[in-house]
């Protein structure tokens, strides 16, 4: 039987390292032959949680089609945030929490999409429905990526199923939720040694918003200006980007993990977009935005829903 790969988006986040290691492991406790890989490099937030539950990280593949004919997607299912060669292999499964958009497949596949703040939420209960006991390490995972996608639940998108999954996982990896919340979080907003570059690229979606392209990055930090006060720098590689891939926007959010606003940094053609979907001035190219702090529910389909009107 040849082996499966099980991988979420480029640019990968805690929930996609952490969801496809979990998915591989309850699918290989199920007789199936998976193998969980990474399309970008480990965030400083990610590696926390694979050191502290002692747990490799998947290997990096630059290409499924030479390696596979079948593929399962997790924490994604846009095609232009999966593998570049995604239409060269048959998709078997899709595990998400986002929006359904540019996906199609030639077979019937199992789909699995809930409106939760995390892919976990929906594997812990995967494993209950398949009466699969979650090892430690795996629950330690499954909490680090609840916790970070939302924002130790304190996210809009945060829901009751993600809280009491929190909680039981937390129990299950032996951890206080809180405590070990706080320095997963603090430990991804450490972007001090990071580059221009990975900046940019840690968190980074491309979307298709009406007939424009739109691309938002957004990183968490303890205090927004630490990031800020490189806007220059980061000016001039956004508007590379923008060239190179013919965006008409990109969005840069910064994110304060401790007062939970957004700063917006934003450039392109379109950058009245943001202006108009959140009643703001760009000053210097940027905006507070208050109340901010999720890409998925806050950001998404607000700027989607200005770009389809106009």
């Amino acid at each position: 039987m040849e082996k499966t790969l099980i991988f979420g988006h480029k640019n990968p986040d805690t929930d996609t390292i952490c969801s496809a290691i979990a998915y591989a492991d309850l699918k290989t406790s199920l007789g199936f032959e998976v193998e969980p890989v990474r399309l970008g490099t480990i965030s400083g937030e990610t590696q926390f949680a694979l050191d502290h539950f002692q747990v490799k990280a998947p290997r990096l593949v630059e290409t499924v089609a030479n390696e596979t004919d079948s593929v399962i997607l997790v924490d994604h299912n846009e095609r232009q945030q999966s593998v570049s060669d995604i239409d060269k292999v048959r998709v078997l499964e899709v595990i998400d929490h986002h929006r359904i958009a540019n996906f199609e497949t030639s077979h019937p596949l199992y789909y699995r999409a809930e409106p939760v703040g995390c892919t976990a939420t929906i594997l812990n209960k995967l494993f209950k429905e398949n009466n699969v006991q979650i090892r430690k390490e795996i629950a330690g995972l499954m909490v680090s990526a609840i916790i970070s996608d939302t924002l130790l639940l304190k996210s809009p998108t945060c829901t009751e199923q993600d809280v009491a999954a929190a909680r039981e996982l937390a129990e299950i990896a032996g951890i206080n939720l809180e405590s070990y919340g706080l320095e997963l979080l603090k430990a991804g907003a450490d972007l001090s040694g990071k580059t221009i570059a990975e900046l940019i690229s840690l968190d980074a979606k491309e979307f298709q918003m009406g007939s424009s392209k739109v691309e938002i990055a957004q990183v968490n930090a303890v205090d927004t200006n630490d990031i800020l006060v490189r806007q220059p720098e980061l000016e001039a590689a956004l508007t590379t980007i923008i060239a190179d891939k013919g965006l008409d926007l990109f969005v840069f959010v910064v994110t304060d993990i401790l007062n939970n606003d957004s700063v917006a940094l934003a450039l392109g053609g379109s950058t009245q977009a943001v202006e108009q979907a959140y009643n703001v001035k760009l000053v210097d190219n940027k905006a507070v935005l208050k109340g901010v702090v999720s890409r998925k529910s806050q950001i998404v389909p607000v700027l989607t829903e200005v770009f389809n009107k106009n």
